[in-house]
This record gives structure tokens, C-alpha cells and sequence, in this order.
């Protein structure tokens, strides 16, 4: 039996945040929603997240949102984004680009969520 790992998801359609919880949970993760709003100004009792998944709308300006979760947070980032297409190797350079672990490009199914955070945990 594996670690549980506590994600944090900043996600802002109530739709798919149900459906990451839903997902995260089953697969043995511990799911804490936090909004960029109200993301903490320091990190808790409970300490770092194994992962934070953050959905952008933008993935080239998503450089401000990356920086406050980083004020917060020096957990591994995982992006969401409807504006990656699939097939193009873009979310590769992008990730790269903006210093984060994985994208992931929107809509996946829950195999390709569970692996990219299984990546995005276990990469060094």
C-alpha cells in the first residue's frame, strides 16, 4: 500500500473540481480545494503538498498565477488548460517554459489525470 498524497486543486468550474475530487480520491489521494483568492499565506500544520493542480486559462500568461502559488507553496505544479491542443508536444515546451512539473491539456479522461499527477509527484 502507497503513501497517501495530499493534492491541493485550485480549480474554478464547480464541474470538473467535483470530477478531480471524485477522481484524486478514488485513486488513494488526500484533496484539499483551495481558490487563488484564498490560497494560504503560509504553508499549514498539515506542511507541503505532494502536488498542487491549478487550471489557467491561459498557459503563456499563466506566469502570475504559477508566481502566487509559489509565494505559498515550493510543492510540484501541475497545470490544466483548455487552450492546449493535444498531439503538438506544446505542453511540453510550455511546462518547460514556465518552470512547472506537467500540462494538461483539457478535457482529459482519468487515466491521463492520474498519470500526469503520478508524473508530476514522482519526477525528480
Amino acid at each position: 500500500m502507497h503513501q497517501k498524497q495530499r493534492i491541493h486543486v485550485v480549480e474554478s468550474d464547480d464541474l470538473i473540481l467535483g470530477l478531480l475530487e471524485r477522481w484524486l480520491e478514488e485513486a488513494g489521494h488526500i484533496v484539499v480545494v483551495d481558490t487563488l483568492q484564498k490560497l494560504p499565506q503560509v504553508v499549514g500544520d498539515e506542511g507541503e503538498p505532494h502536488l498542487v493542480i491549478i487550471d489557467v486559462p491561459d498557459p503563456l500568461g499563466a506566469e502570475k498565477i504559477i508566481d502566487s502559488v509559489r509565494a505559498v507553496y515550493a510543492s510540484p505544479i501541475l497545470l490544466l488548460s483548455a487552450r492546449l491542443r493535444r498531439g503538438t508536444g506544446s505542453s511540453i515546451s510550455v511546462a518547460r517554459q514556465l518552470g512547472v512539473r506537467n500540462v494538461l491539456p483539457k478535457p482529459f479522461t482519468r487515466a491521463e489525470l492520474l498519470s500526469a499527477v503520478g508524473e508530476s509527484i514522482n519526477a525528480q
